[in-house]
């Protein structure tokens, strides 16, 4: 039997507590300090209120209001705004429908993108098995790279043309990460500086949840490079190449660097 795990990690350089429910846990020395939003199990119950906390520490929801805005946050949950929505909807890379509303744009060194149900993912990567072993966090559809693993997010300005900006934190849900080494996180700065790296906890066995999200103090995230499972999904999966999915991205709003 799976065992539910549900933790809460506030990663702050050169401190570290022990005991209760919040582990205060040392990140790489030049790390900035950062609090880490963690969690896994079997549903979508499992991590509901990591995710809940990690979007009141962002702020409120800025839907596809223009910035620049003073705080808030973003999200993008590849349903259209229906949750009844299990069209398959195959995207090019850059992937730049959410640019102009939400100022974040993703690119893969694959062939692209793809939002979808499970049976759609199923139909897409030619393997069965994804009907099954891939659950939603918020219904209907997934979004993955097809040909890659690696999804990469630049943020920009909601509804300013590609003016570069800024976020102060970014979070994603996964499905079904085995392995608690397989998916990452990566957080780079204006001048592509690597800020930090971290690991999406394991919830091991089919259809499981995820959830890792990171805040700092300030806007300092100008990329992420998310590393989903071992390899690309397709229709060759053995049991040790550990495949991922994705759902909901949530980032803080988007703001300009300061000249």
């Amino acid at each position: 039997m799976k065992k539910h795990v549900l933790y809460f990690a506030a990663a702050v350089v050169g401190l570290s507590l022990i005991g209760g429910p919040r582990l205060m846990e040392s990140v790489q020395a030049a790390a900035p300090p950062a609090v880490v939003f963690q969690a896994a199990g079997p549903s979508v119950a499992s991590i509901q209120s990591m995710v809940d906390a990690f979007r009141t520490a962002l702020g409120n929801p800025n839907g596809n209001a223009i910035g620049p805005l003073a705080s808030g946050r973003r999200e993008i949950n590849w349903d259209g705004g229906n949750p009844a929505n299990v069209t398959t909807s195959p995207g090019g890379t850059p992937f730049d429908v959410f640019l102009v509303t939400r100022g974040a744009r993703f690119t893969t060194a694959g062939t692209g993108f793809v939002q979808a149900p499970p049976s759609g993912l199923a139909t897409t990567f030619n393997n069965a098995t994804y009907s099954t072993i891939f659950q939603p966090f918020s219904p209907s559809r997934m979004f993955s790279p097809v040909g890659s693993n690696v999804t990469n997010g630049l943020f920009f300005i909601p509804g300013g043309g590609e003016i570069p900006a800024l976020t102060n934190g970014f979070g994603a849900v996964f499905s079904d990460v085995d392995e608690g080494t397989s998916t990452t996180i990566q957080f780079f700065g204006p001048n592509g500086t690597l800020l930090l790296t971290k690991q999406v906890p394991a919830s091991p066995g089919s259809a499981s949840m995820s959830f890792l999200g990171v805040q700092f103090d300030s806007a300092l995230v100008a990329s992420v490079k998310i590393t989903a499972g071992r390899v690309a999904p397709g229709p060759n999966d053995t049991p040790d190449r550990d495949i991922v999915m994705m759902d909901d991205f949530i980032y803080g709003e988007p703001k300009q660097a300061q000249q």
